[in-house]
Formats: structure tokens, C-alpha cells, sequence
């Protein structure tokens, strides 16, 4: 563990170019650049909200926000788990030629991810204060799912990446799974609409606590459960020892497939 925490020192320069890089590269020959960090999410709420409004708006308060939330948190997970997919093999050329921590290809991505969907957070205040969702102290506990939700995607990347070098047709696979996550992730439509039965098999969706749990320190100004924390938890810890254990068991074979 010592060595591993003074190559990760050692090489934190590096980490650092490559997070500015991916982010320059996101928005290469982009004429609003940055900005589409808010006008993505924002042009999404506006579809969803017009479609499905009429469906929803009078059991959801604040559908709008809801929306957002929903969807940002989605997107930022979604995107993230991608770009760390084919973070190793597309820096095949590098990984040849000189030493590079690998892990820190899908961690960059991850990073780098992560900045521009707190950018976007910025939406999520606003629209609080169009829709008059009054602010509050309990607002800044969001700290917590936006860690576990890290913690979910780092892991989910970093076997993503793995699985990857080895079989390139997971992206393919993978936007079909993308597709059930979103479907399993109440975006637009109210949790409670969920038939018990099948409440335990949404629960495993590991964006579903987290979601919950943004929008009660948000649009409701309720702290969670201890049980809410742990779940949540528990599934970020587990990709992430899950990941890193497959992610150290293959990375020496990298070389014969890049």
C-alpha cells in the first residue's frame, strides 16, 4: 500500500496534465466549449419536461428540478463510465513507450468528468431558485452522494476499461446497458410509481440511492438515512475494490493487446 501511495505521489503531475487534457479534448472545436456543460443538461430537462409533464407533473412537485437532477447525475455517470472505457487502449501508444501508472487513463477520465459535471450543478441552484425551492444549510451535505457517486464510477470504469482491452465489442453491449440503468433510475418518472415487487431489483441499481438522496437535501431539506448512506456506500466500495482487484490482475497483459 505504501508503494502504491508514493507512485500515485510521485506521478501526480501527470494525473493532473491528463485530466486538463481530456477535458480540452471534450470541447476541441466546440464553439461554446464549457457551456454546453449547461446547455446539455438544460435542453434535456426542457424535452423531458414538455413529454412527460403531463404524465407526472401533479405527483411530482417541482418537476422541472426533478428532471434535472435526475438527468445531470445520469449523464454525468453514463459519460464518465464511457470515456473511461476506452481510456487504456486508445493511449495504447504511450503505455508502450514509457511508464505510466494505467490506472490513472480511466481515474482522468473519471476526474475530469467529475469537473464538468459540478459545473453543471450550477443549473441545479438556479433552477431551485425559479422554482422556489427555498436554500438551505442541509444543501451542502450533497458532498455525500456526489462521493459515493464518484466512488460507483471510478470502479465501473476502471473494470470497464479492463474488460475493454480485451473485448472491444463491450461498447456496444455496454449503450444497451446504459439504456436499462436509465430506465432503472427514476429520471422522470416518481419512485413510488414502482410496483413493490420489483422495487428490490431497482434498489440494485446503484444510481438509485444516490439520486433519492441528492434530491432529499435538495428539493426536500431531509437528511437521509443511515441505511440510504451505507447502501450507497457499500455499492461505491464494492466497484471500487472490485474494479481495482481486476483492473492489477490484468494490467500486465495490456502489452499484448494494444
Amino acid at each position: 500500500m505504501k508503494e502504491h501511495i508514493q507512485n500515485f505521489i510521485k506521478y501526480k503531475d501527470l494525473l493532473i496534465e491528463l485530466i486538463i487534457k481530456d477535458i480540452k479534448l471534450k470541447y476541441r472545436n466546440s464553439v461554446l466549449g464549457v457551456l454546453w456543460s449547461l446547455l446539455n443538461p438544460l435542453l434535456i430537462m426542457v424535452v423531458l419536461t414538455i413529454v412527460f409533464s403531463a404524465l407526472f407533473k401533479n405527483n411530482i412537485e417541482h418537476f422541472p428540478l426533478y428532471v434535472l437532477i435526475g438527468r445531470i447525475l445520469y449523464s454525468f455517470f453514463s459519460e464518465d463510465t464511457n470515456f473511461a472505457m476506452d481510456s487504456v487502449y486508445t493511449n495504447g501508444s504511450l503505455i508502450r513507450k514509457v511508464y505510466v501508472p494505467k490506472y490513472f487513463f480511466p481515474l482522468a477520465r473519471v476526474c475530469s468528468s467529475f469537473v464538468t459535471m459540478l459545473i453543471s450543478l450550477v443549473l441545479i441552484f438556479g433552477a431551485m431558485a425559479v422554482s422556489g425551492v427555498p436554500f438551505s444549510p442541509v444543501n451542502l451535505l450533497i458532498v455525500f452522494p456526489l462521493f459515493y457517486l464518484f466512488l460507483t464510477a471510478l470502479g465501473i470504469g476502471l473494470l470497464l476499461a479492463t474488460i475493454c482491452v480485451f473485448f472491444r465489442d463491450l461498447k456496444h453491449l455496454y449503450s444497451v446497458i446504459l439504456m436499462v440503468v436509465m430506465y432503472m433510475t427514476p429520471i422522470f418518472y416518481p419512485a413510488s410509481i414502482i410496483p413493490e415487487q420489483y422495487r428490490p431489483i431497482v434498489e440494485l441499481n446503484p444510481l438509485f440511492p444516490i439520486v433519492e438522496m441528492f434530491r432529499d437535501l435538495t428539493m426536500y431539506h431531509t437528511l437521509p438515512s443511515v441505511g440510504t448512506h451505507l447502501i450507497a456506500l457499500a455499492h461505491g466500495a464494492a466497484y471500487v475494490l472490485i474494479g481495482l482487484f481486476v483492473f492489477y490482475k490484468k494490467q500486465d497483459r495490456f502489452i499484448f493487446h494494444l
